[in-house]
């Protein structure tokens, strides 16, 4: 018996382990991968980051899912989070679907963890679950706060900070519809005519080939598809909006405008296709935060106090200044402060795992993928053999 004798009757069972073993390996061991980005996803990010730091504008979150399509929808919403809290975004978010009402707050929680600073009412605003979508979605082309009254909280949106310069769609110009089905046909045939809303949507996979109509007659302005929109999100927020220049204190210094600095740094093609950005995006485990000579002496002298504790954890290693945060013991932590702690945690680029789920998944997928496209192949070849040997006999 041959080799594609053997295949052919080759117990199934075999085949599915090692499938689930190309799927469950690069889930429990990540590896490093490239995730080339694409313009609906582009398109939609950078429409965000145009709304970084203004008062007078602000995102509005539709929620329209429930747990059972979260795998390839969630991601996507913490992403969006947290690229709204690195850059100072405001948002809003509610849902037409009563599953979904927890799903915002589980998103909020997951993200917030990492931003002490963020407040509800203030930087965000949760408007919970809200019944009768088009009456809601016309009234808040009118006015927001009359329409909604009310947040989750129970709090009244005339007195939240977080509407200060925000009364309709004027101001609240981007909805982002997270779908497992039809996502953002309301929006877009009642408020974008109507307001000239623009419109975004993050669906799933087997969704995506749906909305691509939309997407050219212009009718969206972005879209996230599945796991690999949500891993292109996750790239484009490390490379651009958690990034963080060593030599700027960004609580300090102002701009030419006499006002503070924005953390991050606005969408550039340039830097997005630099080798240098891929640093950025690793999913493996960074611990060394390295600088160059310049950026190092610009960092430590804003803590003139800690100097002797950074000095003491200083290594040079081929023209670069390194920190391994693993030698940070919790006395020197406390010692050195939270907020240093956490600025060099940050220039080390060791994302946390809340904000890789979708690569790592596509790594997984892709893997998977390609060990069943190797199957189909050899496969098809060895029954195309047999059927040619048992032809001629």
């Amino acid at each position: 018996m041959n080799l594609f004798e053997r295949m052919q009757k080759l117990d199934p069972r075999y085949i599915y382990i090692v499938v689930a073993l190309a799927i469950i390996i690069p889930l429990m061991i990540p590896y490093d991968s490239d995730n080339v980005t694409t313009p609906p996803t582009e398109n939609l990010y950078q429409m965000i980051d145009s709304f970084a730091g203004r008062e007078d504008r602000a995102i509005l979150l539709s929620f329209y899912h429930d747990a059972a399509t979260m795998p390839e929808l969630f991601p996507m919403e913490v992403a969006i989070l947290r690229h709204c809290f690195e850059r100072n975004v405001k948002i809003f978010m509610l849902t037409w679907y009563p599953a979904g009402a927890p799903i915002i707050d589980y998103a909020i929680n997951t993200v917030k963890e990492e931003y002490p600073d963020i407040q509800s009412g203030v930087d965000y605003c949760n408007f919970g679950y809200k019944p009768q979508a088009f009456a809601m979605v016309l009234g808040m082309g009118d006015n927001i706060a009359n329409t909604m009254n009310t947040d989750a909280e129970g709090r009244k949106l005339e007195n939240l900070p977080i509407m200060r310069g925000i009364n309709n769609y004027s101001e609240m110009n981007l909805v982002i519809e997270f779908s497992g089905s039809s996502a953002g046909g309301t929006w877009i045939v009642y408020a974008r005519p109507k307001f000239g809303l623009n419109v975004a949507v993050g669906v799933t996979a087997v969704m995506a080939a749906d909305m691509y109509p939309y997407l050219q007659s212009g009718q969206l302005i972005g879209m996230l598809s599945g796991l690999k929109g949500a891993a292109e999100y996750e790239k484009l927020v490390d490379i651009f909006a958690a990034y963080r220049d060593p030599k700027i204190d960004y609580d300090n210094t102002l701009n030419e405008n006499g006002e503070k600095i924005l953390p991050g740094r606005p969408f550039g093609r340039e830097i997005l296709e630099d080798e240098s950005s891929k640093k950025l995006t690793l999913i493996t485990t960074q611990n060394y935060a390295r600088y160059t000579t310049s950026e190092y002496e610009a960092f430590s002298a804003r803590y003139p106090e800690q100097i002797h504790i950074l000095n003491k954890l200083m290594k040079v290693d081929k023209d670069m200044i390194e920190i391994d945060i693993r030698d940070i013991s919790p006395e020197m932590r406390t010692e050195m402060g939270e907020k240093l702690y956490r600025e060099i945690s940050r220039q080390t680029h060791n994302t946390e795992y809340k904000f890789k789920v979708a690569r790592i998944g596509m790594n997984a997928q892709s893997v998977a993928h390609i060990m069943i496209i190797v199957f189909i192949i050899l496969g098809n070849i060895g029954y195309f053999i047999q059927k040619a040997r048992t032809a001629k006999k």
